[in-house]
């Protein structure tokens, strides 16, 4: 992060603290036009679909500023509307259905698909951590993973983060104590895998973790925490694990300007990120995945992308002209674009190569 933005940044962190947040608005504001080139207020030139979904991150500041609850502080920022909730259909023999988690580290409700019986038993368990202001219905229509489930015959699990723990419902991929194994979040989202696996005798290397913005910022840290429960991740518009350690940290990460950890190579992944992404800057997946291998290029379904495969095995997709949305997702769902490769079914098909090793 340069010198100014760090500055800016210290300012309005005090300002909220004053309980000032109209002040510490403009002050952000001004700080991101001097980034982007762009003046205050104006929207920034990202891909139509990202302008229709909004910014996920757009106030993960009021984790930090109580006096902001009512919404001062981003005010001007355009935060997306949830579609209108309806029934998630659920084939004859499947179950959807919510459940309660609780364990040391706290507790979380989540909801559970689980796909129609088959006699070799299911394939595995997929944790799909949701982005800011999303719920698990709504990441569920958005993403159909559990269309793609079905077929694969994986188990899914949503969890979902309660505005109690973050007044946008985000996952707190940027405090400390929600970055450790054996503590905070990543203790409680690991609870609810132990109990799923020993629930539906899944063997060893048949759970993995997958998530969509700051779901993918806390899917990387899944990945780094627990190499020993998941198997590989799949990480959406995400950041890598360790990226910020304070509100501060995490704008200048999602801006691209902080000095963000090389790849840990701990667990292999497979990384989706939009060219054209205005909340998330894409060197954010060069972070993630890293090395050498071999990239190709690709076109369909509306979009161009690079296809890159490390020598590890790991994937990143690099989609052009793409903003901050899921991939082939369904428009009745936020943050996603029906455009490019199929998100979910590319994630699915890497678990199970990955199991097959």
């Amino acid at each position: 992060m340069n010198d100014d933005f760090a500055t800016a940044m210290r300012r309005a962190l005090g300002k909220t603290r004053a309980n000032d947040p109209l002040r510490a608005t403009a002050i952000i504001q001004e700080a991101l036009s001097r980034q982007t080139g762009h003046a205050p207020g104006a929207p920034d030139p990202v891909d139509p679909v990202a302008m229709r979904s909004g910014n996920p991150f757009a106030s993960l500041l009021r984790d930090g500023c109580k006096p902001c609850a009512g919404g001062g502080l981003m005010q001007g920022l355009q935060l997306p509307t949830r579609p209108a909730d309806k029934g998630i259909d659920v084939p004859e023999g499947a179950r959807y259905e919510q459940r309660h988690h609780a364990g040391p580290a706290g507790s979380r409700n989540y909801t559970l698909y689980t796909p129609t019986a088959r006699p070799e038993g299911f394939a595995g368990i997929v944790l799909m951590l949701h982005g800011c202001t999303q719920s698990p219905d709504d990441f569920a229509r958005g993403t159909r993973m559990n269309q793609v489930a079905e077929k694969a015959g994986y188990i899914v699990a949503y969890p979902e983060q309660a505005r109690a723990h973050n007044m946008q419902s985000c996952w707190n991929w940027f405090r400390p104590e929600d970055q450790a194994r054996g503590d905070g979040e990543p203790a409680i989202l690991a609870g609810i895998v132990h109990d799923l696996v020993a629930e539906f005798h899944l063997p060893q290397g048949r759970a993995f973790v997958a998530g969509l913005s700051a779901g993918g910022a806390m899917a990387a840290i899944m990945a780094q925490t627990y190499p020993d429960l998941f198997a590989a991740a799949g990480i959406h518009s995400g950041l890598p694990a360790g990226s910020a350690s304070d509100v501060i940290s995490a704008f200048a990460a999602m801006q691209g300007t902080s000095a963000a950890p090389a790849p840990h190579g701990t667990l292999p992944m497979i990384v989706f990120h939009g060219m054209s992404d205005a909340t998330v800057a894409p060197i954010n997946s060069e972070r993630l995945i890293g090395g050498s291998g071999i990239e190709t290029q690709h076109n369909g379904n509306g979009r161009a992308w690079s296809h890159f495969i490390a020598n590890d095995g790991s994937e990143l997709w690099r989609v052009a002209q793409a903003g901050h949305a899921w991939f082939g997702g369904d428009p009745a769902g936020s943050y996603t674009d029906p455009l490019g490769p199929d998100a979910s079914a590319e994630m699915i098909r890497f678990f199970r190569k990955i199991a097959e090793v």
